[in-house]
């Protein structure tokens, strides 16, 4: 099974304590054997069918015969020197003994197994992690972030449910089967065979339940994906919701996906529980028919099977009930947490795309320009940019404009290498950015979007986001030049304030500023600014347009503008439409020509 080979690599990092567990369950099964082997002699002597030894034969361990002889001589001379009663005191001490050391290392197994079992999820929960950090902007467009959370959540926590639950039972139960086989084997050879005949039929009616077992877990999943988010777009989406009086279509929907996922876990738990009833009526059956065949072979006038023999026989073959039972409940498990494991691995074995060079080039410094080389791009099959030739000039401020649509998003995203470009060529100071190593690169841009990205955590620590070693006059003189310092003193606990979930408890111009402050905190030589001020009041955009133009002094900087007021003194103003650059110039020079920028300024002045 692929994805159980999935967790045996994972399971290679704790190998010495999945080896400590194997030992110790391998001595829990010798013990077990031992004890169940102290009951043969005794009830054949106590029950006078077998003779005693006069004398003890050779001790050779290799031979079973000269081990039996020696056993039985040893406690047919106990029952001689000290009497049945107290033998049997003897007895039953040892077997205390015997199965007190049985369930030790039984727990010493599980001991070491739970490092083995919890550390193999944790280190699936930070690939996972690590792998939705590091793939591209492009995939998240494609998938809802309902079912990738659901992946991270629900589908690793059944796999740790089923899958690793399962652990102990995969790594004990097969060896305990195979020991006590092998023992049954030696006691009575046909009447194993005899068993073993049987055992297959009802192991092939349970993997015919497993298999369909998976596949209705695999819908569960997808289904909880679905659920998920249904409840991440309602929580992001409340306020229109509201606005739109759309409450009860809202639940509807939700009730209708709760609904169908509802159905789907009933029929699931219901093929689950069936394992252990379908297990254990097949057991009965093949014991009852045990009992019938092994009965005859006592009863038969050549007594090929000994009465105590017999019964120990059945006694064994009673513990090997349960851990085959176990087995069975293992196999459903693993059947159910396949499916999760299936679409964890969906994310995981997803292409990485922008990947860095193995001999990539280390550059800390902007020193001359950034140039766009006949670069195209498109999402799918659809054009966003057509043939773009830009030269940006260190220490300038260029200005991107255009109908929405146009391209301009893109045009700033292929920069820091959110998207490769599938034709042409993007360089700064001539390298070409494919060439160089991707934190370099990243680490020479800050960029403040439209959209401000904040965490649930406290202001000090989103200004200081992604910076190690920040001290608190760092970033005090960061929130100054944004304009935010005056704002964040009057917060109850200054700048250790907790700001809420993406900043909720901020108003949209306080939010842009400490993205703003986080800017300047990193000080980087190139500057993005994605229509920063597009969604702000006048006061906010006035204080806002103030820290950007502080942020701007001195760096190249690149701006795509909503507002062209804003940018009427940048030193060139690109104009793209359909994703072609079909304008660019000065503001004056622009106005002048009559084209695509002066009936956008037009239109933006008489409104």
């Amino acid at each position: 099974m692929k994805s159980l080979g999935k967790i045996f690599r994972y399971l290679r990092n704790y190998w010495l304590f999945a080896s400590l567990n194997a030992l110790f369950n391998i001595l829990s099964i010798l013990f077990s054997l031992v004890s169940f082997a102290l009951f043969i002699p005794i009830l054949q002597m106590l029950f006078k069918t077998a003779e005693i030894p006069e004398t003890a034969g050779p001790l050779i361990w290799t031979n079973m015969d000269s081990l039996r002889e020696n056993f039985y001589h040893f406690f047919g001379q106990m029952i001689r020197n000290f009497g049945e009663d107290e033998v049997l005191v003897y007895i039953g001490l040892s077997i205390i003994v015997l199965f007190f050391f049985r369930n030790l290392f039984r727990y010493l197994a599980m001991f070491f197994l739970a490092v083995a079992r919890n550390g193999v999820v944790k280190d699936l929960r930070n690939d996972l992690y690590q792998k939705i950090l590091i793939l591209p902007l492009g995939y998240y467009s494609e998938q809802r972030k309902g079912d990738i959370i659901s992946r991270m959540t629900s589908d690793v926590q059944e796999v740790e449910h089923s899958i690793m639950s399962s652990l102990e039972m995969i790594f004990r139960d097969p060896v305990q089967i195979i020991a006590f086989v092998v023992t049954l084997f030696i006691i009575s050879p046909q009447l194993t065979i005899f068993v073993m005949v049987l055992l297959p039929v009802s192991g092939l009616m349970i993997g015919r339940i497993g298999k369909s077992l998976k596949r209705t877990s695999a819908k569960g999943q997808k289904k909880m994906g679905e659920l998920l988010a249904v409840i991440e777009e309602t929580i992001s989406g409340l306020r229109i919701i509201k606005a739109f009086s759309a409450i009860t279509f809202a639940d509807n929907r939700f009730k209708e996906t709760n609904r169908s996922f509802f159905r789907i876990m009933v029929r699931l738990y219901r093929k689950r529980d069936l394992a252990s009833p379908l297990s254990e009526f097949l057991s009965a059956v093949v014991l009852t028919i045990l009992l019938w065949y092994g009965g005859r072979l006592v009863l038969a006038p050549e007594h090929s099977l000994d009465a105590a023999v017999f019964l120990v026989y059945i006694t064994i073959f009673s513990q090997v009930i349960p851990p085959a039972k176990s087995i069975t409940t293992a196999y459903y498990n693993i059947q159910k947490g396949a499916a999760s494991m299936d679409r964890i691995n969906h994310v995981l074995n997803e292409p990485e795309i922008i990947v860095q060079k193995d001999n990539a080039i280390p550059k800390k410094e902007f020193l001359e320009r950034i140039e766009y080389v006949d670069v195209s791009f498109r999402y799918a099959a659809e054009p966003v940019l057509n043939h773009i030739n830009l030269v940006i000039e260190k220490g300038k401020t260029i200005a991107v404009v255009g109908p929405s649509g146009g391209g301009k998003s893109t045009l700033v995203d292929l920069l820091p290498r959110f998207y490769d470009i599938p034709e042409g060529e993007l360089r700064i100071d001539g390298i070409p950015i494919r060439d160089m190593v991707i934190d370099d690169l990243r680490g020479m841009m800050g960029i403040v979007s439209q959209e401000t990205i904040l965490f649930n955590d406290s202001v000090f620590n989103n200004i200081a986001f992604g910076m190690e070693n920040m001290s608190e006059e760092e970033v005090i003189s960061a929130a100054k030049v944004a304009n935010a310092h005056e704002f964040i003193i009057r917060m109850p606990d200054g700048y250790y304030t907790n700001i809420g979930d993406r900043g909720i408890k901020l108003s949209g111009g306080q939010r842009q500023r400490l993205s703003i402050a986080r800017a300047v905190l990193k000080n980087p030589p190139i500057l993005i600014l994605d229509e920063a001020t597009s969604a702000l009041d006048t006061e906010s955009e006035r204080l806002v347009q103030q820290a950007l133009e502080n942020l701007m002094k001195n760096r190249t900087s690149i701006v795509i503008a909503h507002r062209l007021s804003t940018i009427q003194h940048a030193h060139e103003i690109i104009v793209l439409q359909n994703g072609t650059l079909v304008e660019r110039g000065p503001h004056t020079e622009l106005i002048e020509w009559n084209g695509v920028y002066k009936k956008l300024y037009e239109l933006q002045t008489f409104v």
